[in-house]
């Protein structure tokens, strides 16, 4: 079982997680096993995420395990997937009556054997009075069959037209007697990128998050990124931003930051303290007197990084984004802020262009994503086009020729618009 893994204070976590268990099929055939072997690797991994989740302050959890179209698999396998989900009641109804786990079935429960359904049923009963977290367990599960049980329902019941609504809908649906019956995080493993018909009612404004791992090597720490992802989401339910928009011109700014960039070694003077003033104003549109005391930091902390002190230079970051949060309107965490920044900047002095891109890559997406509230795969551009900007600046700082300034300049500018199209 995992131990104990923590999520960085402030983080959004969400009430109803959903996920659909995809790859153990292929996970096995790629290590030359059977299939229900990479079944079994997977419950154990679904296992883990299940008890991490209460853990994470997750309220719901639903899993889908078998879709009432994974009746066309092999009977050898459906066997042995039964097998695992006997074992799996089993196992659950522990872990329900240990920490007051409710455990719901969503799906159908009429073409299961009689030996399964029966315990479906007998789990649900003896956890039905526990409310701190549910366990939603979808099995011969598929949305459009919950839908059209609904309506048949509705119809069986005499409901008149006029009486139906979204409220009395909501009813009849699997998940009607439950506190958060709607998905705020959809995540699906193996690479796959679509839902299949998940909860298809309840998702309506379901976020998305799709891993490239395989079930079985999707562990707790991958479903904490998931979340971290999800908690920098600007959610709007259809309506306006809360997030202060950005008003900065990204060719203004990148000119700005271009000028004391070629500032190779920081004079005594002024000048790369009022260039870098400048640019502070007016990528976050800050005031002047805000600037003049947050450049103190963010000059600190470049000369700190110039002579290899990398925690004092995090500690000086850190002092700098603790200063511009409130002002800009965004809920990052000042001391995760300036530690990926000063990672990055690591990163990029070293001279391995394919060091630089591999790693530096990540950080700054990661960066992007925790500073301006967006998603990593909303982060990818930007970052992408940040690294190839401090490539530029190295080349030209190690005298390769101007050209390489106007270089990093034109992907500064681009850098910039692309942050200004997520944030504005």
């Amino acid at each position: 079982m995992a131990g104990e893994i923590l999520l960085p204070e402030g983080t959004n976590v969400p009430n109803h997680i959903a996920i659909i268990l995809d790859g153990n099929r292929r996970w096995a055939r790629a290590r030359g096993l059977h299939p229900w072997q990479g079944h079994k690797a997977g419950y154990k991994a679904v296992k883990e995420l299940a008890h991490v989740s209460k853990q994470f302050g997750i309220h719901t959890f639903t899993i889908w395990a078998f879709s009432t179209e994974n009746w066309d698999r092999p009977k050898e396998e459906i066997n042995e997937l039964f097998k695992l989900l006997k074992k799996g009641l089993r196992d659950f109804e522990k872990e329900c009556h240990k920490n007051r786990t409710r455990l719901i079935h969503l799906g159908r429960k009429d073409r299961f054997p009689k030996e399964l359904s029966d315990e479906i049923v007998r789990v649900e009963s003896a956890t039905r009075e526990y409310d701190e977290h549910i366990i939603n367990l979808a099995l011969d599960y598929g949305g459009r069959d919950e839908i059209l049980r609904a309506v048949r329902k509705i119809v069986e019941d005499g409901v008149t037209p006029n009486k139906i609504d979204e409220k009395l809908f909501d009813g009849y649906l699997d998940t009607h007697d439950q506190p958060y019956p709607y998905p705020d995080l959809f995540i699906r493993t193996s690479g796959e990128q679509r839902t299949s018909g998940l909860l298809p009612w309840q998702m309506t404004y379901a976020e998305y998050f799709f891993a490239t791992e395989h079930l079985p090597d999707f562990t707790p720490e991958k479903l904490k990124d998931a979340i971290l992802d999800f908690s920098r989401r600007r959610r709007r339910f259809g309506g306006n931003d809360t997030v202060e928009h950005f008003k900065f011109d990204p060719k203004i700014t990148a000119n700005l930051e271009l000028s004391w960039w070629r500032l190779s070694k920081i004079p005594d003077g002024v000048r790369f303290k009022d260039y870098a003033m400048k640019h502070l104003c007016e990528q976050y549109g800050i005031s002047k007197e805000l600037a003049k005391e947050a450049v103190k930091y963010f000059v600190e902390a470049i000369i700190e990084e110039k002579d290899d002190k990398w925690d004092l230079a995090k500690d000086k970051m850190r002092e700098f984004y603790g200063l511009i949060k409130d002002e800009i309107k965004l809920a990052f965490e000042p001391k995760i802020v300036a530690s990926m920044e000063v990672d990055f900047n690591r990163k990029m002095r070293n001279k391995d262009s394919m060091a630089i891109a591999s790693d530096a890559e990540a950080l700054a997406t990661e960066h992007l994503a925790e500073v301006y509230r967006i998603s990593l795969l909303q982060a990818a551009k930007a970052a992408h086009l940040r690294v190839l900007a401090g490539v530029e600046k190295n080349l030209a700082l190690a005298g390769m020729g101007e050209e390489h300034w106007k270089k990093a300049e034109d992907y500064l500018h681009m850098y910039y618009s692309a942050i200004k199209e997520r944030v504005a």
